[in-house]
């Protein structure tokens, strides 16, 4: 069996030869698979892209943005990194809790199956999964390399309080 986020593979060696059927889990398997651990790893996924584009997001701004203001600085990109990479942990961790705790490949191989009971020899995880770790791992680096640098952004530097602008610029 070969999993994916939304679906996967499973290879029915049967005989002299073999057979690729494809499954997914949401219109196929919803009476067999736990739907709440796997709608909560798609949500988990969701929060996962939605915060790495916002740690993006305060990047970009910091580094090109305006040179004597910041949007959350440092500790702006430490949380969204840190949110990325915990999150990133709990999708890896719901999702092998569902293939191994519920004994996902056994229901899967055995789908529509009258009489006849398949064993499985192995279970792979498909590049969704392997992404995520990258993922995580990446995000969670980013958050110890924040951590340990303690540094500046080169435009983070406060405004002068002594020099005004505005409106008293204009009136000489």
């Amino acid at each position: 069996l070969r999993y994916g986020l939304f679906g996967g593979q499973r290879l029915r060696q049967c005989g002299l030869g073999s057979r690729a059927l494809r499954f997914a889990f949401f219109p196929d398997l919803l009476r067999v698979i736990p739907a709440s651990i796997h709608v909560s790893v798609i949500v988990f996924c969701v929060v996962l892209v939605a915060a790495a584009l916002v740690g993006t997001g305060f990047f970009m701004y910091n580094a090109f943005g305006s040179p004597y203001e910041t949007l959350h600085g440092p500790a702006g990109l430490y949380l969204c990194s840190f949110i990325c990479g915990s999150c990133g942990c709990v999708i890896l961790v719901l999702f092998s809790s569902e293939v191994k705790v519920h004994h996902l490949s056994e229901k899967i191989a055995n789908f529509k199956e009258g009489s006849f009971t398949f064993k499985t020899h192995s279970e792979q995880f498909g590049s969704s999964f392997w992404t995520i770790l990258v993922c995580s791992l990446v995000h969670l680096l980013n958050v110890v390399l924040i951590h340990f640098a303690g540094f500046e952004f080169p435009f983070s530097k406060p405004r002068d309080p002594g020099a005004s602008t505005g409106g008293a610029d204009l009136m000489y």
